[in-house]
């Protein structure tokens, strides 16, 4: 698809709205939902797990009341969820929404799961030079069992099967990591489970929040974040832990915000600090790092329409752009 136009549909019609975390995906949603029938499909890696509400800014039962929500809390954390999975479950709601005569809208950060649906499940990204170049220089001055380790706190899978000085593996595994923010063993695992004649579903529209300024996006991070302290994620993260069933080297514990409280909790039992300002700092940081994998990604993304989520009428040019493309497909002009 040529960048801005929305593709040529042969399937289903429904609109896809992407974009980094604290974009304000969910409220650009909500106002879409109060001009035409939609129905929301999650499109979250984290958002499928139950009792993980608030370190994933689930939507809210008000939120939920406003408008059918599809493709939250439908795993265990201790279960995984693939991205051959969501291209599964996705198309099905896509068609069942659609038979229903309401307006799929899938709304989420998971890029990669974008990608399973929209092109079917393709092979591993390319080689990035500049990410080789930039881990090679990392493992001259630290050495490549560094990095062995570095890939062991993001994809603990993959590091289990690599030796310490499996230079080639390990930078091609970081890399995978470092391009798509999806570890290695994730994209095999789909590979595996992919059904097959799951054939690629482009949308009509697909609708990319993305910010002009990046500051006003840090800004959110860390207010979202701060509100999840205040909200109890510590609380949340406890309740996990305590189910003893659970460690770090799950998908689900590996999400953003929950891996920096569970490590905090770990410190706090051995004393090794009390400091609540050191989880805030590592959360949000990490978060911002998500949302440059985010945007990254988005750019690289064809098709896409971009509504700078800065802007104050943000949500009010997705809602118009969605409504354009619905009132072109149902050949009927709606008024708002």
């Amino acid at each position: 698809m040529p960048e801005g136009r929305a593709s040529a549909v042969t399937g289903p019609f429904y609109i896809a709205l992407a974009g980094p975390t604290a974009s304000g995906k969910t409220a650009a949603a909500l106002a879409l939902a109060r001009r035409l029938p939609v129905e929301i499909v999650s499109v979250d890696s984290a958002l499928v797990y139950r009792g993980m509400d608030i370190g994933t800014a689930k939507p809210s039962p008000a939120e939920r009341a406003q408008v059918p929500h599809h493709l939250l809390d439908i795993r265990d954390p201790a279960e995984s969820y693939s991205a051959a999975d969501f291209a599964i479950d996705a198309s099905r709601c896509i068609r069942d929404i659609t038979a229903r005569g309401a307006l799929p809208l899938l709304v989420g950060g998971t890029m990669l799961y974008f990608k399973a649906l929209f092109e079917g499940l393709s092979p591993l990204p390319p080689a990035d030079p500049a990410v080789r170049a930039r881990l090679d220089a990392q493992a001259q001055a630290l050495g490549w069992p560094a990095l062995h380790a570095q890939l062991a706190e993001v994809d603990p899978l993959t590091a289990r099967r690599l030796a310490p000085q499996d230079a080639q593996r390990i930078q091609r595994a970081l890399e995978v990591y470092l391009i798509s923010g999806q570890p290695l063993s994730e994209w095999h695992q789909a590979a595996r489970t992919a059904g097959p004649g799951q054939p690629p579903l482009p949308p009509a529209l697909f609708v990319s929040l993305e910010p002009a300024d990046r500051a006003w996006l840090h800004a959110r991070i860390a207010e979202r974040f701060d509100q999840m302290l205040q909200a109890g994620l510590l609380d949340e993260v406890q309740a996990l832990r305590a189910r003893g069933d659970l460690s770090t080297a799950l998908p689900s514990m590996r999400c953003v915000g929950y891996r920096q409280a569970w490590e905090w909790l770990d410190a706090m039992e051995t004393g090794a600090t009390t400091d609540l300002s050191t989880l805030r700092a590592g959360g949000i940081a990490a978060t911002r790092q998500l949302a440059k994998r985010q945007i990254t990604w988005l750019r690289s993304m064809h098709g896409r329409r971009v509504v700078t989520c800065d802007h104050p009428d943000a949500a009010a040019q997705v809602a118009d752009l969605a409504c354009t493309a619905w009132s072109a497909h149902n050949g009927a002009a709606l008024t708002s």
